[in-house]
């Protein structure tokens, strides 16, 4: 399948090439002396002439002066200290929530608004499918991995079935409702994750429906800012991060895309979470209600050493905070009001944007975000011997932005807690490691299929000493709705529930 959409790379990677010849080859390499990185032609000379003109192609696709700045301004923001600013917890009244206790008339005010914008067209959802399963043991991308349900479905058709069972709520009678679905891709990702799509016939959502775009990369630096070469031909490169994607919706025309459909308001999320609710009404109804240009889904941490970032205040703006960037003290510091702690926020990277915040808003924010430096062993060509090193330590430099490098410059933002076990379960690690594992991810979904069951009436008759396999298809329900005619039934723990009607009970 083509890609839709215009290919792409990041800002500093979008030159126009010129072609091959003598006298552009001259103005290239002067370029790249005027940077102080003329090192990448060392071996130029020596390539064939098919080598020779790709190389040509991607040396004249580097801003190599922008790149150089980028490395600059990242190494001495990093040399200062980011936490010096006044680091503070989020305050009660700033952000709601849907966690037990809380005003269900005002999550269900929530959802219908929710549902409003999706029934008249107005929502899509964006999916960072960026990731390779290397950690578990797949080349593959990491939508493509089965966690082990009864269905041995992938995540992407996991989340594929939520969006079909959601457009079918939402629509009217002759006026079927369109969630777009935008899944963005990197380089090694990019083909397969498409071939996986068409392959499953778009898992039976509507391919003009489907825009797939590239992250953008970056060159890879040595530690003093030199560019590596990969091979003596080619340029090292990485992703520059999810923070990326949103330069890359601009580059690639999904935002003008979305708005020729009509569309306003954007639910962004991660391939790996196996709970997230695409395109979720409750959030997307809130943050729509408070007339937010951003917002952000946070669950509450499992203890107050838990290892993610959370969602506070720094100098009076949104951000989010690493945990090694706050003190013991403060990560256990409780709220006056209630024992709950004061940075409790945990960031899931699940989303909410306006499509004017994305189009109009953003290309202004983007030039003041900074990238983060990444140390990691990159191969590349030893210049002296010509060999290619594979280092045992970190030699080099990725420059990265974060996905919410965006909050500080937000001026209306929509934060909503949610429960952990009902929105988020991600997929981390290799089987068998016993913490956001495949394990895990399986167990999460299996046992929310079964607190539907439970909440619509149904007994789920589990074994004593043995796992249950029970899934709901998300074709049949999408949050536990739809499940009424399962009241009073005794269900078998161990089946696949695709049609209603149709159980295995005891």
């Amino acid at each position: 399948m083509e890609l839709r959409g215009a290919h792409f790379t990041t800002d500093s990677m979008v030159q126009g090439t010129p072609s091959f010849t003598s006298e552009s080859l001259a103005a290239l390499k002067q370029r790249y002396a005027d940077a102080k990185q003329a090192h990448v032609f060392k071996y130029f000379d020596e390539l064939d002439d098919q080598s020779a003109a790709a190389f040509f192609e991607q040396l004249s696709s580097i801003d190599v002066a922008q790149c150089n700045e980028f490395f600059l301004r990242t190494t001495q923001a990093a040399a200062q200290e980011k936490s010096s600013g006044k680091i503070e917890p989020l305050e009660a009244g700033s952000f709601a929530s849907t966690l037990a206790g809380s005003r269900d008339d005002e999550s269900a005010r929530w959802r219908a608004e929710g549902m409003r914008l999706i029934r008249e067209n107005k929502v899509a959802v964006i999916l960072l499918a960026g990731g390779q399963g290397t950690r578990l043991g797949s080349s593959a991308p990491k939508g493509c991995y089965d966690i082990g349900l009864p269905s041995h479905k992938s995540l992407f058709a996991i989340q594929a079935e939520r969006i079909r069972r959601l457009q079918q709520l939402a629509s009217d009678a002759g006026s079927p409702a369109k969630i777009p679905w935008l899944v963005m891709t990197s380089g090694p990702t990019s083909a397969a994750t498409q071939k996986a799509f068409a392959d499953a016939g778009y898992f039976g959502l509507d391919a003009d429906d489907v825009f797939f775009f590239n992250q953008g990369v970056l060159p890879c630096f040595d530690m003093e800012g030199r560019i590596l070469l990969e091979q003596p031909g080619r340029v090292a490169v990485a992703p520059d991060g999810n923070g990326g994607i949103y330069q890359a919706l601009r580059l690639s025309g999904a935002l003008d895309w979305l708005r020729a459909r009509g569309v306003e308001h954007i639910h962004s999320y991660c391939v790996d979470n196996c709970l997230v609710r695409v395109a979720d009404p409750v959030f997307v109804g809130y943050a729509a209600l408070r007339g937010a240009e951003c917002g952000a889904l946070v669950v509450p941490k499992k203890a107050w050493d838990e290892p993610v970032g959370v969602i506070c205040l720094r100098n009076g703006r949104y951000d989010v905070v690493e945990y090694s960037e706050i003190s013991e003290d403060m990560a256990r510091m409780t709220r006056p009001e209630s024992s709950e702690l004061a940075y409790n926020a945990g960031n899931i990277c699940n989303h909410y944007y306006t499509l004017d915040f994305l189009q109009h808003r953003l290309p202004e924010i983007e030039a003041s975000l900074e990238h983060h430096i990444a140390r990691k062993k990159i191969k590349h060509i030893d210049l002296e011997s010509g060999e290619q090193v594979a280092p045992t330590k970190p030699n080099g430099i990725k420059l990265e932005r974060f996905v919410f490098d965006v909050f500080p410059h937000v001026d209306k933002m929509a934060v909503l807690e949610v429960d952990r076990k009902d929105q988020f379960s991600p997929l981390k690690n290799a089987p068998g490691t016993g913490v956001d594992c495949p394990e895990t991810s399986r167990r999460d979904l299996i046992a929310q299929c079964i607190r539907f069951a439970e909440a619509a009436g149904a007994t789920v008759h589990t074994v004593e000493g043995s796992e249950p396999a029970f899934e709901i298809s998300g074709l049949v329900s999408y949050a536990g709705e739809g499940l009424e005619s399962l009241s009073g039934k005794a269900l078998a723990a161990d089946q696949l529930i695709t049609d209603i009607d149709s159980v295995v009970t005891v």
